[in-house]
């Protein structure tokens, strides 16, 4: 059937479902049940169906607009976050407005504001410096999703990754392959709460299970949070002698720096030292060697990131409440 003569009655025969249950899955006014649900959205998926945007807008007095506010666009990992919800939101006929904000506070209060100028119907922003213990920008009755690492509180819906449990079980997968000296590649800062800190807890916390003590030598803090100060940190730990075998790095994009670094100084991955990094972009199992990862379920993060907006753009005095991603620790050829 063409796309443009796809109707609602069209998709609610494909789904097995009624009319009303497209509506309010399309709408999300309405609970419905996750296998319904998933049916409603393959059928829209399959059948081209496209709802409008103009008509609904007049209707309910909505942009059918969602902002997405990260520090950087150009980054792998915000880059594939944007693209899952981008294809989350369209089956609800809602398109998805990106703002950089670079990481500052001025910048994620910034997205805030100018969200609402914009009137978008709602706000996901990935924090990373705004300090939960001043006074938020006016946000009163605006549906807003936090992502991010910093403690906000029961003030906003919040979506958070598995910083501590998924470095711990990086390091554990390293030791359990036999390395003795496992070192974390990380950023600065450990005074406040950030993905440094929390990621920078993991890796202690599985090494005091193992009766092993933290050795401040093995704690490689980088000049820069990039692939490029990964693989400066990677000729350092080369040249260092430190007789590391196993390397914990924050990020995927920093673990990839590292082996290119390790390689430009003849060392080898995974035969001298073993290498995982943290948040299974699609990169890391295109490298070479392909990189052992904490692998995130970042369609779930999409997905379950829409759910929470759409439903307080519904209902803004909905309760908040805080969200821990699902993960998986994939070893590939780098930690074989």
């Amino acid at each position: 059937m063409k796309r443009d003569t796809v109707t609602m009655n069209d998709v609610a025969r494909l789904a097995g479902v009624s009319t009303m249950t497209v509506s309010n899955v399309i709408s999300n006014r309405v609970r419905v049940s996750d296998k319904a649900k998933a049916r409603v959205l393959e059928a829209i998926r399959t059948s081209g169906y496209q709802v409008n945007p103009s008509a609904r807008a007049l209707k309910s007095g909505r942009s059918g607009v969602i902002g997405l506010a990260v520090p950087q666009v150009r980054n792998p990992y915000f880059g594939m976050l944007a693209d899952l919800l981008i294809e989350a939101a369209e089956p609800y006929g809602y398109r998805v407005a990106i703002e950089q904000t670079r990481g500052v506070a001025d910048g994620e209060a910034a997205a805030i504001a100018q969200s609402r100028t914009l009137q978008l119907d709602g706000l996901i922003l990935s924090a990373v410096e705004l300090n939960p213990l001043e006074p938020p920008p006016p946000t009163r009755g605006y549906p807003i999703v936090m992502l991010g690492e910093q403690d906000i509180g029961d003030r906003f819906d919040h979506i958070i990754l598995p910083n501590e449990t998924g470095t711990a079980a990086a390091t554990e997968h390293l030791l359990d392959r036999g390395c003795r000296r496992v070192a974390i590649v990380t950023g600065p800062d450990l005074d406040r709460l950030t993905v440094v800190t929390r990621r920078y807890n993991g890796y202690r916390a599985a090494l005091e299970r193992r009766g092993i003590r933290p050795d401040s030598d093995l704690r490689i803090v980088l000049e820069s949070l990039s692939p490029q100060g990964g693989r400066m940190a990677g000729r350092q730990i080369a040249e260092a002698g430190l007789g590391i075998d196993g390397l914990v790095a924050i990020t995927d994009t920093i673990a990839i720096g590292l082996m290119r670094g390790l390689r430009d100084r003849g060392v080898r991955v995974p035969e001298d030292i073993r290498v995982v990094g943290f948040d299974g972009i699609p990169a890391s199992e295109l490298s070479i060697p392909s990189l052992s990862t904490i692998a995130i379920d970042h369609r779930w993060t999409a997905a379950k990131a829409l759910d929470l907006i759409l439903a307080r753009i519904t209902d803004p005095a909905l309760p908040p409440n805080q969200y821990t991603a699902p993960f998986e620790m994939v070893a590939r050829e780098s930690t074989v």
